[in-house]
């Protein structure tokens, strides 16, 4: 934003070098004791025991549904315990609401920001703080003053006065980090923090925690990705089933070693696959051109084809125009110009239903809005495509039997972990519900799939399981169309990639010339590789 001054500019000075050696944390500050929190049939934290040290990168690991989230939600504030207690500095504290908990110097960046779009970055800063001890936002040089004293010893960056929808991902997290630091945290919890970041944005953010531990506060860092874990974490403490398996020294252990842990069986961390055998172009885009919900023009010239028996992988930071092209060729948004075609028919601007009858399934980016009718059972989501077809409808009525003895099958043979398929889909965990979604969009035998995000916030057993069963329909000669913000995804999966940048394929490339350091930079808007095929139609980095 012109103009504006960027609070914490000489951000990148500060940071530590790779081998800074952190100070050894020693002095418990926070001790959660045989925490117990029961939902309707589920004990989510079963007895919990979990200790943070003053200055310590504690590293939270889990299976989706291990409960790692649930015991952050009650150290936040956010659920009471069942059963425990909690002390802070030794001393027994109760918390009944967020408020309790920032108001001891707790603060949490929860995986989806909590941030107000049409705000400025001072305007959410400064939200909800009605001490007046603090400056309030129309002293705003007094806001200003603290952002940048913040901002420079933290190693944060970001316009004050820009709003929070005009901020690339990265950005707003940096927001949400600045907002638990105004307010006094001492201990800061981190639920996701990389699963949007580019590589580079990624490590900006893992040099962060560093500085952040290093001047002492305390953090908890929830992720997936066991590389990162072992890369910044002091200890790191798995969590399988509600209960603690193990706390260990990151020094001390391995990756493989957690994912057993966290599953309780060997993990296949990488799934391997034969060379791709492509066929007949079964998706060709040309030309196409989209605007964002705002009208905004999102999508320019963009053109590609996936053949049948490959997966093409779209890569980019989120937010440069996969969302909408992925929703313009799934039917969900008009294209202003271009072309689409699926089996050579041309289904520009058609609806799903015409899409999906040419031979399209769709697993869409966000599952719960788009992909689930929450208060609708497992059972009926899983035929909603074909609710009108044979042996699901007989003579306009419903016919249940063939509808339960579906669920009953794909739940069984995709291994979607739910006491009964009478359950509403909304109370799945997210690794089920993505299960349940790929057996519905796969038991239709598409000719070409849309996978966007599949993976977004699974734990490792369900990862494996999704990136199998991608390979195996490769392998029948189905054509992939896969969207990921996950780079490593990108290159496990992918047969060729295709880099998208604010709204342009600025390059496609086979994954024997991928290299991941370069990836990163066209995502970033970096210059094209030399040995990428920049397409006609997609313009120039």
């Amino acid at each position: 934003m012109r103009g504006v001054p960027i609070i914490g500019g000489a951000a990148k000075k500060c940071f530590l070098k790779k081998d800074t050696k952190l100070s050894q944390a020693s002095e418990t500050i926070l001790e959660m004791r045989g925490i117990v929190k029961k939902f309707p049939g589920v004990i989510a934290n079963d007895g919990v025991d979990f200790e943070l040290r003053k200055g310590e990168i504690h590293a939270l690991l889990g299976e989706n549904g291990a409960g790692k989230t649930t015991l952050m939600n009650v150290l936040y504030g956010l659920y009471e315990p069942d059963e425990g207690q909690i002390l802070l500095n030794g001393k027994p504290i109760h918390l009944k609401t967020a408020r309790d908990a920032i108001a001891l110097g707790l603060g949490m960046v929860h995986q989806h920001f909590m941030l107000v779009q049409r705000f400025t970055v001072a305007e959410n800063i400064i939200l909800g703080q009605h001490s007046p001890r603090e400056p309030h936002i129309e002293d705003q040089k007094a806001v200003y003053a603290r952002l940048k004293k913040l901002s420079d010893r933290y190693c944060l960056s970001i316009h004050p006065e820009a709003e929070v929808w005009t901020l690339s991902v990265g950005e707003q997290q940096r927001v949400e980090i600045l907002k638990a630091l105004y307010r006094g945290a001492e201990i800061l919890i981190l639920d996701e923090p990389t699963a949007v970041l580019t590589p580079q944005e990624a490590e900006q953010l893992l040099e962060i925690i560093r500085v952040l531990a290093k001047e002492g506060k305390s953090v908890v860092f929830i992720s997936h990705k066991l590389n990162e874990v072992l890369s910044v974490s002091d200890r790191i403490t798995v969590l399988r089933d509600g209960k603690v398996i193990d706390t260990v020294q990151a020094s001390q252990t391995g990756q493989e070693d957690l994912a057993r842990k966290m599953v309780g069986r060997e993990v296949l961390l990488q799934v391997s696959k034969n060379p791709a055998q492509p066929k007949e172009a079964v998706l060709v885009v040309e030309g196409l051109c989209a605007n964002d919900a705002r009208e905004l023009q999102t999508l320019y010239d963009v053109g590609f084809e996936v053949k049948a028996g490959e997966i093409l992988g779209i890569a980019g930071v989120a937010g440069n125009g996969q969302t909408e092209l992925e929703q313009v060729i799934a039917g969900l948004r008009k294209a202003n110009a271009g072309r689409v075609a699926i089996c050579g028919e041309d289904v520009t601007n058609a609806s799903p239903k015409e899409v999906g009858n040419c031979g399209l399934a769709h697993i869409p980016s966000d599952r719960y809005r788009m992909g689930v009718l929450s208060d609708f059972t497992i059972a009926e989501n899983l035929v909603l495509q074909r609710i009108g077809q044979k042996p699901f409808t007989r003579r306009g009525w419903l016919n249940w039997k063939a509808i339960r003895q579906q669920a009953e099958e794909l739940v069984k043979s995709f291994d979607v972990r739910t006491p009964s398929i009478e359950m509403a889909a909304g109370k799945l965990s997210g690794g089920n519900a993505q299960k349940m979604i790929l057996a519905r969009e796969l038991a239709r035998q598409p000719r070409i799939l849309i996978a966007a995000q599949p993976t977004r916030g699974l734990d490792v057993s369900a990862i494996e399981y999704v990136h199998r069963q991608l390979i195996a329909q490769r392998d029948a000669g189905e054509a992939i169309l896969l969207f990921s913000t996950e780079l490593q995804e990108i290159l496990t999966l992918s047969d060729r990639i295709a880099v998208m940048y604010e709204g342009r394929i600025v390059g496609v490339m086979d994954i024997d010339q991928a290299d991941i350091n370069e990836l990163g930079l066209m995502m970033a808007g970096g210059k094209g590789l030399p040995s990428c095929e920049i397409l006609e139609t997609g313009g120039a980095a």
